[in-house]
């Protein structure tokens, strides 16, 4: 029972609900990668498994350092954490961090030996920026840089680098299908800071949100929407894929959804409003990818 307990505390630690943002870059990448007859099965499969591994590892940092600088404490308005509960010990999630990092190195191996230094340099420095997004002296998550690092390195990063490690290039195609995925990911975290903008702040934990205020998140909520339906639109005019590539126009009714509930809702209500997020990113990047496929 116990054994059962510890395990069901690790699968919580890992915070399901996120991991559609390991998900979603590897299946546009992949995508684009088959509409160009450049898809390697095992290439993407190994790719997906790294992006996972990376991310779980990187909640897992996060749950230790916002623990250890007292931004996750019982009382907050989140999902429950592990290490702020008692659940997990700190030396118990430092292993869990090494194993899981370790994972994703050693499961990267592959792709290095297929798509040579540069992804080698690609995973050496996904992991370390997993790291640093809330270890270590200058923690991104703290200064204002999450915002980026997660649109830079769940979008841009993991989109364009499942592209190459099944077509061993990189092209303006690759970066600009990225966009919506790293816009859409990014969302996930303004709720996030959003919600836990008191906290943060007593924290001394320098969101956006901190430091710009709610209005201006709302915006970048907003904004970030609205350049993700252009990339589809851009597309169907400059390019030849048919008229399905505005599949992810379909999702229009759930983004506004979303939009009127950031601007209306406060502390735990915003839970849902971020699962939502979450699930909207997987079903735009579903769209997108089949109009990218067909």
């Amino acid at each position: 029972m116990q054994t059962q307990s510890k395990f069901n505390s690790w699968i919580l630690a890992s915070r399901p609900k996120t991991l559609p943002a390991a998900v979603v870059p590897i299946i546009v990448g992949a995508s684009l990668a088959y509409s160009q007859n450049k898809f390697i099965v095992l290439n993407s499969l190994i790719a997906l498994l790294c992006s996972l591994l990376i991310q779980i590892g990187t909640n897992f940092v996060n749950d230790l350092f916002d623990h250890l600088k007292g931004s996750d404490t019982k009382n907050r308005k989140g999902p429950q954490r592990v290490l702020a509960t008692g659940l997990i010990t700190d030396k118990e999630m430092r292993f869990g961090i090494i194993l899981v990092f370790s994972f994703a190195f050693i499961a990267g191996l592959y792709l290095v030996y297929a798509g040579g230094i540069i992804v080698l340099i690609i995973g050496i420095f996904s992991i370390a920026a997993g790291i640093a997004y809330t270890a270590g002296p200058f923690p991104l998550a703290y200064n204002g840089l999450g915002d980026i690092f997660v649109f830079v390195f769940f979008g841009i990063v993991a989109t364009a680098g499942t592209y190459y490690v099944n077509a061993f290039e990189f092209n303006f195609l690759s970066i600009l299908v990225s966009i919506p995925v790293g816009a859409l990911i990014t969302n996930i975290l303004l709720v996030n800071n959003y919600r836990d903008q008191n906290e943060d702040k007593a924290a001394n934990k320098k969101t956006t949100t901190v430091i710009f205020g709610r209005k201006f998140t709302q915006l970048q909520y907003t904004f970030l929407i609205i350049i993700s339906y252009l990339v589809p639109i851009f597309l169907w005019i400059n390019s030849d894929y048919s008229i399905l590539i505005l599949l992810p126009l379909l999702s229009i009714p759930l983004a506004i959804y979303l939009i009127k509930m950031l601007l209306k809702l406060e502390g735990e209500a915003l839970n849902k409003t971020l699962e939502l997020s979450a699930k909207f990113a997987g079903l735009f990047s579903l769209l997108f990818s089949i109009g990218l496929l067909i």
